[in-house]
């Protein structure tokens, strides 16, 4: 994440510029033996959404809590922090104008981009002093664009000529599946893939592969298609 600028009125601020009201909100009491997490809500999230870290079971009777960008305490990688019996906020280092924070302690990020793809680490510190920390992860994905499928011919004689598809695509960290006929192709014998899926080896070609062919493209967030492209098989 690029560093923003601090604001001018760094420091404390009223609970009012952050801070959603707490009756947005029901907390209770949980068991002792309920394990304090953050989950991020949802667990994959597109470039340009909003995304939760939300806490489960935070400890009870808190002085004040932090949340870090990273997996270590550092205040130098500090977005935000709250003080319980004053209601004050203060604003870290590397708070982005992005954050609200909650009552129960969760970061809500808006707009979120790829450099917020990361660790994030709540320390909640009980009003005995004794400070409990949890670290989560929050993944951000780009929409993929439309990819595009080449040929290396587009008329061919079965048992004799040879056909290479490949799926161009200029996205990275995605998967690769094949259709035909608008369905998912089942591979036969004579068919081959590479090892990244991208290129689809037909030798020979049959005349039953005759017909229309796609690439998908998708990862956790978005997917997209190529424009079918239509294989003629000629009778040797």
């Amino acid at each position: 994440m690029e560093s923003p600028s601090v604001p001018a009125h760094r420091g404390c601020i009223p609970q009012q510029a952050l801070l959603l009201s707490a009756s947005l909100f029901t907390l209770w009491s949980l068991p002792t033996t309920a394990q304090f997490t953050i989950e991020s809500v949802p667990p994959n999230a597109a470039e340009g959404k909003d995304v939760l870290l939300r806490v489960h079971n935070l400890p009870g009777n808190l002085e004040g809590f932090i949340w870090y960008k990273g997996e270590i305490i550092d205040s130098d990688l500090q977005i935000v922090s709250y003080v319980t019996d004053t209601q004050t906020i203060t604003l870290g280092p590397v708070y982005s104008h992005r954050e609200t924070m909650y009552p129960n302690e969760s970061l809500l990020f808006q707009n979120i981009t790829l450099k917020d793809t990361g660790y994030y680490t709540l320390q909640a510190t009980e009003k005995i002093y004794k400070s409990k920390q949890v670290t989560g992860q929050l993944r951000v994905h780009q929409p993929v664009g439309k990819p595009a499928l080449r040929a290396s011919n587009v008329t061919v004689t079965e048992h004799k000529d040879t056909v290479v598809l490949t799926c161009l695509t200029n996205d990275i960290g995605i998967s690769i599946r094949w259709l035909f006929k608008n369905q998912s192709l089942l591979l036969t014998d004579r068919m081959k893939l590479s090892r990244d899926n991208c290129v689809l080896t037909m030798d020979p070609v049959g005349r039953e592969d005759a017909g229309g062919y796609q690439c998908e493209v998708f990862n956790p967030v978005s997917s997209s298609k190529s424009d079918p492209f239509r294989l003629d098989v000629q009778c040797d």
